[in-house]
C-alpha cells in the first residue's frame, strides 16, 4: 500500500526571514539573507517532531530576484510536489517581491497541492523576530490535507496567491488580500478557512522555456497629473514586448499616455490596463481600446502578460 502523503519540502530562497543584524534589536538596520533554510527550521523547536527535507534554492534579498530564480525554483517545486511522500512544499522568501513570486508559481503550476510562500517583515536577530512563528505555520498549513494551491501565510493569515499584496514597508501585519479576503487564519498549528483555495489551470513548465534571459520584457508605466509620452516612446525604441498601465481609477488615462500606449499598441507591443488603487478592479465601461487586467495590481498584471506572450511563443 502506498504511503499517505507526510512531507514538508522547506525551500530557502533568503529575505528578510534569514536577514541579521550586527546589532541585536535593530529591526532595519540588517543584510538580508543570511541564514540558510536549515538554521530558520533549527530556530522553531516543534518542527524537530515534524517530517521535513530542507534544500536552498537562492540565497538572496528579495528586491533582486529574478527571473532565471523564478523558472529554478518553479522547476524544483513541481519536482517535489511529484514525489508521493511530499504533502506540500514552503518556500522561504523576501517580502518585498513575495506577491509576485506566489503569483507566477500559481500561474505556472496550479498545484493540487500546497504550495506556502512565508517570509518575516524583522530578521532572525529582531528581540522579537516574526519568522518562527511564520515557519511553523506555513508548515502547518503545507500539512493540511485540504489545502492546495500556491498561499502566502504571514502573521497567522493565508492569503491566496492571486489577491496577496504588500500593504505596509514596516509593520509586522504587512500584507492584505484587498476586496477579496483572506483566505484563512492558522490558530495555534488549527486551520479556519473562510473560502475556497485558489483555482485556475496551469500555464504549465513548458512556457517558461531552456533560457529565462529570453522571456518577453514587460514594463509598467503610471498615469499621473501631466503624465506624457516619452517613457512609452523609449521603451518600445528599446524593444519592450509588453506594457502594463497603472491607472488613475477605474483604469482611466491621462490622454497624451493613451495616446502613446494606442500607438504602442498598434504597432505589435502588449498592453494592458490595470489601477493604482490600492483595492478593486478595473470594470470595463462600454467600448475600451485598450484591455483591462481585471483585478490583478499592476505587478501582478505585468506577469501574466508576461506569461501570456511566452505561451503565445514560447522561450527558446
Amino acid at each position: 500500500m502506498q504511503k499517505a502523503p507526510h512531507l514538508v519540502v522547506v525551500l530557502g530562497t533568503g529575505g528578510t526571514i534569514a536577514g541579521t543584524s550586527a546589532q541585536r534589536g535593530d529591526n532595519i538596520g540588517y543584510t538580508a539573507a543570511q541564514l540558510g533554510p536549515e538554521q530558520l527550521v533549527r530556530a522553531v523547536p516543534a518542527l524537530a517532531a515534524v517530517p521535513l527535507e530542507v534544500r536552498q534554492v537562492a540565497q538572496l534579498d528579495s528586491k533582486d530576484m529574478d527571473f532565471a530564480t523564478w523558472r529554478t525554483l518553479a522547476l524544483v517545486v513541481a519536482e517535489q510536489l511529484a514525489r508521493a511522500e511530499v504533502a506540500g512544499v514552503v518556500i522561504t522568501h523576501g517580502t518585498d517581491t513575495l506577491e509576485e513570486t506566489a503569483y507566477f508559481l500559481q500561474r505556472v503550476l496550479a498545484p493540487a497541492k500546497p504550495v506556502v510562500l512565508t517570509a518575516a517583515m524583522r530578521p532572525a536577530t529582531a528581540l522579537l523576530a516574526d519568522g518562527p512563528q511564520n515557519l511553523l505555520d506555513a508548515v502547518g498549513v503545507a500539512r493540511a490535507d485540504s489545502a492546495r494551491g500556491v498561499l502566502v501565510v504571514v502573521g497567522g493569515a493565508v492569503h491566496s496567491a492571486i489577491d496577496v499584496r504588500k500593504v505596509h514597508p514596516y509593520r509586522v501585519d504587512a500584507f492584505s488580500s484587498g476586496d477579496a479576503g483572506v483566505l484563512a487564519q492558522i490558530e495555534e498549528g488549527v486551520l479556519r478557512r473562510h473560502r475556497a483555495w485558489p483555482e485556475g489551470s496551469a500555464l504549465g513548465l513548458e512556457c517558461l522555456g531552456s533560457d529565462a534571459a529570453a522571456w518577453p520584457r514587460v514594463e509598467i508605466v503610471h498615469s499621473h497629473v501631466n503624465a506624457g509620452d516619452g517613457l512609452v516612446r523609449l521603451l518600445c525604441a528599446d524593444g519592450v514586448r509588453g506594457l502594463v498601465v497603472a491607472c488613475t481609477g477605474n483604469g482611466t488615462l491621462h490622454h497624451v499616455l493613451e495616446a502613446a500606449l494606442l500607438r504602442a499598441q498598434a504597432s505589435g507591443v502588449a498592453v494592458l490596463r490595470s489601477t493604482r488603487c490600492l483595492d478593486g478592479a478595473v470594470l470595463d465601461a462600454g467600448v475600451n481600446l485598450l484591455p483591462s487586467a481585471g483585478a490583478l495590481t499592476p505587478v501582478k498584471a505585468r506577469i501574466e502578460l508576461m506569461l501570456q506572450l511566452m505561451r503565445r511563443a514560447p522561450a527558446p
